[in-house]
């Protein structure tokens, strides 16, 4: 039993399989469609985005300064870039996701530009502020930890100043996901 829980791989197969089980079982009762699809695919990664999110800010940048020299670079060589491929890829496919339900929903446009009522503005909001934290993902806190990592060229300066840059955009996004998952959860649109 050790064995098979012990690779990943073959527990999100089964994990799929028993959640393909579990839509197709119950088709009747919740339609399996495009909007189903993409809101399932939009929590997963969701949850995988602001899990890294929480862990990054709550776990691993707090506990880096406790961790002897020595053993750094198991955290920077290693775990860090992993969790960042994972991180930004979640980013980014909780976007497109949530993107394509609001369009399949027809409330995309009203929600970014405020034009809807209330539960649609609500959701807008939410939506910029997703937009807001992809945004510091890919374009600061990715760089800026390519450049602390290691993974780029930089000089000891530029590493100095990434930091900083990644550690205040990725606070912002801690704060700003708390709001933005009241707004997800709070407007409720179907």
């Amino acid at each position: 039993m050790a064995k098979l829980f012990g690779n990943l791989h073959l527990v999100l197969a089964i994990g799929l399989v028993a959640a393909l089980a579990l839509m197709f079982g119950f088709d009747a009762y919740a339609s399996v469609d495009s909007n189903s699809v993409a809101r399932w695919l939009h929590l997963f990664f969701g949850v995988l985005w602001i899990g890294l999110l929480y862990y990054l800010n709550f776990v691993q940048v707090p506990t880096m300064p406790a961790i002897p020299a020595e053993q750094k670079g198991a955290i920077t060589g290693h775990i860090a870039p992993k969790v960042l491929f994972f991180f930004r890829w979640a980013a980014l496919l909780t976007v497109v996701t949530g993107l394509w339900i609001s369009m399949v929903s027809g409330y995309m446009v009203d929600a970014l530009t405020f034009r809807g009522e209330g539960a649609v503005d609500l959701i807008g909001a939410g939506m910029w502020m997703a937009l807001v934290m992809a945004f510091n993902v890919w374009f600061i806190i990715w760089p800026a930890q390519k450049k602390v990592l290691g993974i780029v060229e930089a000089s000891a300066e530029e590493k100095a100043a990434a930091a900083p840059r990644a550690l205040i955009a990725s606070r912002l996004n801690t704060l700003l996901s708390i709001p933005m998952m009241y707004a997800m959860v709070s407007a409720n649109l179907g």
